[in-house]
């Protein structure tokens, strides 16, 4: 009960909700449980939302051929943030990393992917779009749940934080890790360049996350040279040796 009550009191809810006594319930009779089944129902009415991201497909194939959607990605990252944070130069907190992961990409639910070297009215329109789709799911989340998810969000754009960048740097590596273990015929040819001019940035602010964006871009590298891809004069186009 003093859970129950203690996680009403962050909801705004009345004092009968809070105390359970009839005596304190306009009506006579305790409301707390009718405030459980209206908060149940708004959790699967948004999951209906959310199952979207299982179904946007994104620019990245797996290694059997299908393409890859945004929760797999999603799942990946996270994944690779368990396995990293031990390792990083400066520690960082696993729970906000985590969290922010799980909702970094929610806003495509409603706004849609947009492929990172797309150029016209849909990567422009982009921003805009998202900024609406967080507005929205914090509406249809609700209390201090939509806040945080919508707090977290904002955290993860800004890249301000330690978490927000590890986690910002993660986004980044994991699309190479997965174009790695791509058919090469899946990439784009601007997404030779993006091997060398993408992910060293993101990286640039801890040691370990330098060693293994350069294990990446090595991997990256065997690919295309196994494909025959002139990896020097990619190189060269882009002042890199």
């Amino acid at each position: 009960m003093a859970r129950a009550v203690a996680l009403a009191t962050q909801g705004g809810y009345s004092k009968a909700i809070l105390t359970g006594r009839a005596n304190d319930c306009p009506s006579g009779r305790c409301c707390y449980p009718s405030i459980m089944k209206k908060t149940a129902a708004n959790i699967l009415q948004f999951l209906v939302i959310a199952e979207r991201i299982k179904r946007e497909l994104r620019h990245s194939w797996l290694s059997d051929g299908r393409r890859e959607s945004v929760a797999e990605h999603t799942w990946h990252m996270s994944l690779l943030a368990l396995l990293a944070h031990r390792h990083l130069e400066v520690p960082v907190r696993i729970e906000p990393v985590l969290k922010m992961i799980i909702v970094h990409d929610l806003v495509e639910a409603l706004a849609g992917d947009v492929p990172f070297f797309e150029v016209g009215e849909r990567k422009q329109a982009k921003a805009a779009r998202e900024l609406a789709a967080i507005e929205e799911i914090r509406s249809r989340v609700g209390g201090e749940t939509g806040q945080e998810i919508h707090d977290l969000w904002h955290e993860f754009e800004a890249r301000e934080t330690l978490e927000a960048r590890f986690a910002g740097a993660l986004d980044y590596l994991e699309v190479q890790m997965q174009h790695n273990l791509a058919d090469l015929d899946t990439w784009e040819p601007v997404e030779y360049d993006l091997v060398y001019t993408k992910m060293d940035k993101v990286c640039a602010h801890d040691a370990f996350l330098v060693e293994l964006c350069g294990a990446v871009k090595e991997q990256a590298e065997a690919k295309m040279l196994a494909a025959g891809v002139d990896v020097d004069a990619v190189k060269r186009r882009l002042g890199l040796s």
